[in-house]
């Protein structure tokens, strides 16, 4: 929180800020294309339930991972690969989670089925999953460099991911 009363005690909060909306905006991707795969889902069994509660566990722990990112404001060098990495381990669970939801649904409804078809090559789902396991790694290369500019690189790789999603699915879009 701010500790003051003018526009100047906002001015250090700035990486805190962005990352809650970071963090909202990958929320609100999750809620947004998950709303549009349930929509194209005809029924739900247990598997499905356990794995969309599993996808809802990693996604509450994104304020969590928020927090500890933002709140060190990507700094000292030493600390900062850790709350990144720590942040790009959830992003990561999400998208798995989210993959084993997926299996789960096509499972329930089989690989020939209107919701598999829907679904196609999930081409997005493993391109965003693939690059949230990458940036893990990244921020702790800045361990090794002198600067933050892994981290930076993490950061931007974890946006890319975000601008990937933000797109829903055209063919789940339709079926809903």
């Amino acid at each position: 929180m701010p500790h003051g009363e003018d526009g100047a005690a906002l001015q250090p909060l700035w990486p805190v800020f962005m990352s809650f909306v970071r963090s909202f905006v990958n929320v609100g991707l999750y809620w947004n294309n998950h709303h549009h795969m349930f929509h194209a889902v005809k029924q739900v069994g247990g598997r499905v339930l356990w794995a969309n509660l599993h996808l809802l566990f990693w996604l509450s722990l994104m304020p969590f991972a928020t927090a500890f990112m933002a709140e060190n404001h990507f700094a000292p060098v030493t600390v900062a690969p850790v709350t990144v990495a720590v942040y790009g381990f959830d992003l990561m669970m999400c998208a798995v989670a989210c993959t084993l939801l997926v299996r789960a649904l096509l499972a329930e409804h089989g690989t020939g089925s209107e919701f598999a078809r829907a679904l196609g090559s999930a081409a997005k789902g493993k391109l965003s999953l693939a690059a949230d396991v990458a940036a893990i790694p990244l921020a702790f290369v800045s361990v090794r460099m002198s600067g933050a500019l892994p981290v930076a690189v993490a950061v931007a790789v974890a946006v890319a991911v975000a601008l990937i999603r933000i797109v829903p699915d055209r063919r789940l879009a339709r079926q809903s």
